[in-house]
């Protein structure tokens, strides 16, 4: 057990489960914010279990990790390379530790904060993103589905996708609206790795158990682009919260986070309930990077790619 500094939205916050104007940041092309309202962090020292002892499953916990190198990239740096060779390798690590009929990746972010301060640039692709230090869940209630059916557009008009799929959808709006209606099962799951030649240890990832999530801990926290309005989830803070680490991850290991799950207690009863009242899947898992009260300065600054994919179940 570990002790950790986690961002988490100040104790004054509303919780919510539906998009309000009350928590939000203004986000540009680049992934960058530019100013937003209601977003005063309360900074919390939490201890931190070590999965690797205590064990973890993407199933009920939201998380797991895999012993997988990577055997198709050499430049994460490389937006092209990374969607022609890698998302491929991330479907097939998601499917084969979940039982999923079909999985496909969709986008992908990579994250370094030397990178970030340097504004560094993926050939061919965005900015280089600094690590998430504020704990969230990259989906909600209305943006899980909302991104289901996004993906039945034309890829040409996702920037990601554009050249990898053609004019293609990446699904079938017959596929969306089987899944919408509860007649199959999806999730959005990420696939992350440390892409560093050193083991991770500074701007390491921690991740909460998505069992001990009640809805009332959660507030929707809006993203607003210039051409739509993305939602994630925040959390105000809660002795129940059960974290843990991976400590020292390497390049050879993949991480599943899973971010929404169509068949977890939170997610079938609209938030009504949380995943813990229930046997079964956990619907996400919050994750953030942490501080330690003495953090190593000599340590590697993290490096890492995360490649978000759509999973289905028959």
């Amino acid at each position: 057990m570990i002790i950790g500094n986690v961002n988490y939205l100040a104790r004054t916050a509303t919780p919510s489960l539906r998009r309000n104007g009350q928590v939000l940041t203004r986000r540009n092309t680049d992934g960058s914010d530019s100013g937003g309202t209601g977003l005063e962090i309360d900074t919390c020292e939490v201890s931190i279990a070590d999965a690797r002892i205590e064990g973890a499953t993407c199933e009920s916990n939201g998380f797991e990790l895999v012993d997988k190198p990577n055997d198709t990239v050499r430049d994460f740096y490389d937006h092209a390379a990374v969607l022609d060779d890698y998302y491929a390798e991330c479907a097939e690590i998601v499917q084969e530790n979940t039982g999923a009929s079909f999985v496909a990746a969709f986008d992908h972010n990579i994250r370094s904060a030397l990178g970030k301060e340097a504004q560094r640039r993926i050939k061919g692709g965005q900015e280089v993103q600094g690590p998430a230090y504020m704990a969230h869940g990259d989906y909600t209630l209305t943006s899980a589905p909302q991104r289901l059916l996004d993906l039945t557009k034309p890829s040409s008009t996702n920037d990601t996708l554009r050249g990898l799929l053609g004019d293609k959808p990446l699904l079938t709006k017959d596929t969306a609206k089987a899944a919408l209606a509860g007649e199959t099962r999806y999730a959005i799951i990420n696939l992350w790795r440390s892409i560093g030649e050193t083991p991770v240890i500074t701007d390491a990832l921690t991740l909460c158990d998505g069992r001990s999530v009640v809805p009332d801990d959660l507030v929707v926290f809006e993203i607003h682009y210039a051409d739509r309005i993305g939602e994630n989830y925040f959390t105000i803070p809660s002795e129940e919260h059960r974290w843990l680490t991976y400590p020292a991850m390497k390049r050879n290991e993949a991480l599943l986070i899973k971010q929404w799950d169509s068949a977890g207690t939170l997610a079938q009863s609209s938030g009504e309930h949380g995943d813990g009242s229930k046997n079964g899947p956990c619907t996400f898992s919050f994750h953030t990077a942490f501080t330690t009260p003495e953090p190593d300065t000599k340590a590697p600054r993290r490096e890492s790619i995360e490649v978000r994919c759509v999973v289905l179940y028959d």
